[in-house]
């Protein structure tokens, strides 16, 4: 009886706090406070993502030994430390609303405390005096869940992927409701995602309507941030500042077809904060304040009963200012977020819908250990058309490709197209159609045509059993002004509603197995695969010119990228002019630069378009083609793990990349090029760090036998190579 009052006690003091028994959380110990973990990028981190609460019970920990973040409840829910476990960095200087929304047209905060003295730093002492502001969303209560995937990923066991394991961690909810009588019935959830083994979180919110009447959701801010400044300027516009840099972030809301994160991103906005007095900027322009949300909208209504999630805000932890490290961890970060992105096919871009041409090239690619063959753009090829004459065709040609087990799948093309006056993206300004749209004429995915397109594909698809799908011109973010158009109500959500429908149709494909591959960065909604980035008219230049112009583009691509994320391109039949000279049909003919081409491709495990009708024309050529795709195969996993540059192609010297895997078989795998007309002999230095050797490796050149050497105290050794005039050698670290 005494156990029972004892229980029920403990319970009523609980929900006194606001809290629900299955909340109940580990207490947070003193001990792991300064506790810095091994080298993540390395070792394997043992501690897993853990939610606790302080022993005064008035703070929620996230803490996984690479990151720690602190949230006060009370008064009000507010971030309070942001840590870097790695290298002891604090990177929050002052506490700002957990998020922000306007609806209806009024700005609200979720959550937030004030009355900081000062907003360059924050005391712990300071916040048991900061105060709640009574307008703003308040906290309510909290629930824990483990990581559930984000997309329900369906890996094709046809399909090389270097990882098919979904993220694991744990998340944190907060619960918001506004006292405010226009706001009664409306929810506000505030989610981290606290992931093992990476100092990541992802954080979003959603919107629950359990009101009786519309509101309109015009903007949401769904991370806001006070980071300290990265440099100490008394002059200077926020654009001319350097913004912080130990803290990198991606949201899944990103599209321009710049094929680079950077470039893509749409919702990293790095302000000045006029709050910060004592910065030493005199006009207070320090970019300083993260705020991240979409450019326009989403504008959207949202009915009784309906929920809004927001977009997706990844938040990446970097402990140097090294370009390779950094790169590094943004790598691993795609490996563990976006596993779909680690698949890997060889394919031909087979430049006929002939069944014919078709037949020989799948016997060809089995014969020879392709594994993907792809209707390219020029042909009669069409998966918006759905007669049963073409999809019986098509299925003829999938279940064929099967049957040699191949892989099949084909190209289309979305938005740099025009459709027609009332299909296209209506300019805001004029009413018409959109002439400056980012293809200068796009259709609107909102119209008829637009939703009735998505519709086609996925039908092509159930009733084809076509396993890839090559997306050229996917939506780039054009605004339509329409009011007709079926698929958004206007202007305001026309960004938001169009990019959740590509979006939509992309995780479609991931969680039904279709390998996708789009020039745009949907790498966190199921992209695979996007290419490196060149310029297409670089393929009509001379063989021997494309050769080093493709080393560079490798070497160029992959600091951000994994390998798999990127394809490059070969031409086998004449692509954008250049005639005989820039081609390699006949093949047998220059068997130097098609095995050239292809060693260096699949040596940065990257895998090319190889554009034509065919991958070989005599024994010889099958002999090339099947003796290079054996030797990727038998180190493919660990010439589809991360790369360290070495020494960028530029045709005066060698060049070459490291591949580094610190928990496979073979830690590393060299491949160095000579652009010279003669041998080059020399000692080249291999930075070992990252295969987590310690004191010796063993190196081989080919197959070598392997010989010890001793490692410096930071992991260098000097291995003296010669590598053949205008060719390649290679080397395995075991």
């Amino acid at each position: 009886m005494r156990k029972y009052l004892t229980a029920l006690l403990l319970f009523q003091a609980m929900l006194s706090r606001g809290q629900e028994l299955k909340s109940y959380l580990p207490v947070w110990k003193d001990s792991k406070k300064n506790k810095i973990q091994a080298d993540w990028l390395i070792t394997k981190i043992t501690d897993r993502a853990e939610i606790f609460v302080s022993e005064d019970h008035k703070d929620i920990i996230l803490d996984n030994g690479l990151l720690r973040r602190t949230f006060r409840l009370r008064p009000n829910l507010s971030c309070t430390d942001f840590t870097n476990l790695s290298n002891g960095q604090q990177l929050l200087r002052a506490v700002k609303a957990e998020a922000r929304i306007t609806i209806n047209g009024k700005d609200y905060n979720i959550g937030g405390l004030y009355g900081q003295p000062e907003k360059g730093y924050l005391k712990i002492e300071w916040i048991n005096q900061l105060r709640s502001y009574a307008g703003d969303f308040q906290y309510k209560s909290y629930d824990i869940t483990t990581v559930m995937p984000y997309l329900n990923w369906k890996p094709s066991p046809a399909r090389w992927a270097a990882n098919q394991q979904q993220p694991t961690g744990k998340m944190v909810t907060f619960n918001f409701e506004s006292g405010t009588a226009a706001l009664k019935g409306i929810v506000i959830k505030v989610n981290y995602e606290l992931y093992d083994g990476i100092p990541l979180v992802c954080k979003w919110i959603s919107i629950e309507n359990r009101s009786i009447s519309i509101i309109k959701v015009d903007k949401v801010v769904n991370e806001i941030l006070a980071v300290h400044e990265e440099e100490s300027s008394v002059a200077g516009t926020a654009t001319q500042l350097k913004i912080p840099h130990g803290l990198y972030i991606e949201s899944n809301y990103a599209f321009n077809n710049s094929m680079n994160a950077r470039l893509s991103d749409q919702t990293t906005n790095w302000k000045a904060d006029t709050s910060y007095t004592s910065q030493v900027n005199y006009l207070l322009n320090t970019p300083c304040l993260l705020e991240v949300h979409p450019p326009v909208g989403p504008g959207i209504e949202l009915i009784p009963g309906a929920v809004f999630k927001s977009i997706r805000t990844n938040e990446l932890l970097l402990d140097s200012y090294d370009r390779e490290r950094n790169g590094l961890a943004q790598r691993i970060f795609y490996r563990t977020v976006a596993p779909w992105a680690t698949q890997n096919p060889i394919y031909l871009f087979l430049k006929s819908f002939d069944e014919t041409v078709f037949k020989k090239a799948v016997d060809q690619c089995a014969a020879a250990g392709f594994e993907m063959v792809i209707f390219s753009f020029g042909t009669a090829f069409n998966m918006e058309y759905l007669s049963e004459k073409n999809i019986s065709f098509c299925k003829k040609m999938a279940d064929y490709a099967h049957s040699k087990g191949i892989q099949i799948g084909g190209y289309s093309l979305l938005a740099s197209r025009r459709i027609d006056d009332e299909t296209d993206v209506i300019d805001p300004k004029t009413g018409k159609p959109n002439v400056h749209a980012y293809y200068a004429h796009s259709p609107c995915l909102g119209s008829k045509w637009g939703l009735e397109y998505f519709r086609k594909l996925k039908d092509f698809y159930k009733r084809t059993g076509f396993d890839e799908f090559d997306q050229d011109g996917a939506y780039p973010g054009d605004v339509c002004a329409s009011t007709k158009h079926p698929g958004h109500k206007g202007l305001d959500d026309s960004q938001w509603k169009q990019i959740e429908l590509q979006k939509d149709f992309y995780r479609w494909c991931a969680e039904n197995a279709i390998f996708l591959n789009t020039p745009d960065w949907y790498f966190l909604d199921g992209g695979s695969k996007c290419a490196l980035g060149y310029r297409e008219v670089n393929f009509s230049l001379p063989r021997a010119q494309q050769i080093i112009l493709n080393r560079q583009n490798i070497y160029d691509a992959t600091w951000e990228k994994m390998p798999s994320m990127g394809w490059g391109f070969v031409p086998l039949t004449e692509y954008h002019g250049g005639g005989a000279a820039a081609t390699l049909e006949p093949l047998s003919e220059h068997l130097d630069a098609y095995e050239q081409l292809m060693m260096q491709y699949f040596g940065a495990g990257i895998q090319a378009c190889y554009l034509g009708t065919r991958i070989y024309d005599t024994d010889d050529t099958k002999r090339m083609v099947s003796r290079v795709v054996t030797w990727y195969k038998t180190y493919r996993m660990i010439l589809n793990s991360q790369i360290i540059h070495l020494r960028r192609p530029d045709g005066r010297d060698w060049d070459g990349i490291l591949h580094v895997d610190p928990r496979g078989k073979e830690k590393a795998l060299v491949m160095l090029y000579n652009p010279l007309n003669e041998v080059i002999t020399k000692k080249i230095k291999l930075p070992l760090y990252y295969t987590g050797l310690h004191d010796k490796a063993s190196i081989r050149e080919k197959e070598g036998k392997s010989k010890s050497y001793r490692l410096d105290k930071n992991g260098d050794t000097y291995v003296e190579v010669a590598i053949p005039a205008n060719g390649y050698t290679w080397l395995v670290v075991e």
